[in-house]
């Protein structure tokens, strides 16, 4: 199960030093970039690098890099200069399939020693620190949290902005295995099949389904949430549920749908390796641009013991 949920066009490297040149070198760097870029003169674009970034990203590297980003990206059309942190001049630049932050560094040389590409996120995004709506758990079993928390120890996921406050979480034995048998089928799986219910009152804003349900120890990483759900709460928080079983879930798009209401059943879809639940809420609908928010359930059980208002971690058995 531990798999990045979502992936983003990422790459990073850079010299330990950054001179703080002159602007103009900057827009040169990135007008030679955009130019060399939409021809796909990529080797050229690697010519430009300082020694420590072809160190770090040699050629047949930045080569599939750049195929990819032009891939998913297309043409890079437009660019506007945002601000200057850490050594990077920040532009928002347009590609014809979407906006990407561009973040370039320079050496003394005028040479590219650093460049990050990621989704570009507005600035006037709201901000919320926790769930304000009441959740209960979205099932009525006992299930154990194999990954959660605000460390990287407790959870993995907490290096990814959308997911730093995300759950993975499973059924388990008194022997503490997740499977009957020798786990080789969805089947054998405690958590598969079994039924998730909304936490709360809300609207169903996504839903993906008809995704294949992955066999133990594969993953799918071409829908890497697999089937999901998302609910958009009344004070504004998206719920978001990954993995569902193909062909289960029970609601649809504009569905206004009540707290306990069934959504759907738990499977082994997208970047999964065994059957199991990740929930996660964020702040806006689009994971790309999304900032996890850190969730809270009323009225659990948690390894035995009654708790309000609590946000689970690694280890905990959660039950209504």
């Amino acid at each position: 199960m531990r798999h990045s949920l979502f992936f983003a066009i990422l790459f990073f490297a850079m010299s330990n030093v950054f001179a703080q040149t002159e602007k103009e070198a900057y827009k040169a760097a990135l007008r030679q970039f955009q130019q060399q870029y939409n021809q796909k003169k990529f080797e050229a674009i690697f010519h430009q690098f300082s020694p420590e970034m072809k160190k770090a990203m040699p050629l047949s590297k930045t080569i599939d890099f750049l195929n990819g980003l032009f891939e998913q990206a297309g043409k890079l059309k437009a660019y506007s200069f945002i601000n200057r942190k850490s050594g990077f001049e920040i532009y928002k630049a347009g590609f014809e399939k979407g906006i990407l932050s561009f973040q370039i560094a320079l050496d003394n040389e005028d040479d590219i020693a650093g460049l990050l590409l990621q989704p570009y996120v507005p600035e006037d995004l709201p901000h919320i620190e926790r769930n304000t709506t009441h959740l209960i758990l979205p099932f009525k079993d006992v299930w154990t949290v194999v990954w959660g928390g605000d460390t990287k120890e407790q959870n993995y996921h907490v290096e990814s902005r959308a997911q730093k406050n995300a759950f993975d979480m499973v059924i388990m034995d008194a022997t503490g295995k997740s499977h009957r048998n020798n786990g080789k089928t969805n089947e054998d799986y405690y958590a598969f099949g079994k039924e998730l219910f909304a936490p709360c009152d809300g609207e169903i804003v996504l839903v993906v389904d008809g995704i294949k349900d992955n066999t133990p120890g594969e993953s799918n990483t071409m829908y890497v949430p697999g089937n999901s759900v998302i609910i958009k709460t009344a004070n504004n928080e998206y719920l978001f549920f990954a993995h569902f079983k193909q062909y289960s879930i029970k609601v649809k798009q504009g569905d206004q749908v009540k707290q306990d209401q069934l959504l759907g059943l738990c499977g082994n879809s997208g970047n999964s390796s065994e059957p199991h639940l990740h929930f996660h809420i964020q702040n806006v609908e689009n994971i790309n641009i999304a900032t996890g928010v850190k969730c809270y359930f009323d009225h659990l059980t948690v390894n035995g013991q009654p708790k309000n208002d609590y946000s689970p971690v690694k280890g905990d058995k959660l039950g209504r």
